[in-house]
């Protein structure tokens, strides 16, 4: 089994929390596109219903047919949704990833 300089684990240690940083700012601009398309969504859906009431169409249909008009928003919803977990899931990995280097390090200290 290779053993790891310490210094090679502290570099790696900094360039995970370089990463982690990055993965922070990321997931906090995903969140932000994410409630915008959240927000034009509804906003978009409320007006359809609204429009398709007016229009007379009967109540039980209105909720399919103005989910059916917005799809195209509620696509751009879903895929911020996917980004900004996608994100998230980044910054468990690297955190993980520092976890495990802690326990290297941990590991090389009590040799």
């Amino acid at each position: 089994m290779k053993t790891i300089e310490m210094s090679e684990v502290v570099q790696e240690m900094m360039n995970v929390k370089t990463r982690i940083d990055g993965s922070i700012k990321e997931a906090y601009k995903q969140a932000k596109v994410k409630d915008a398309a959240e927000r034009e969504y509804r906003k978009q859906l409320a007006k359809e219903i609204l429009k398709l009431k007016s229009e007379g169409y009967q109540a039980t249909l209105i909720g399919d047919i103005a989910r059916g008009n917005c799809a195209d928003l509620k696509f751009e919803r879903d895929i911020a949704k996917t980004l900004y977990d996608c994100a998230k899931d980044s910054k468990d990995v690297l955190k993980a990833e520092a976890s495990m280097l802690q326990t290297i390090a941990k590991f090389q200290t009590d040799l």
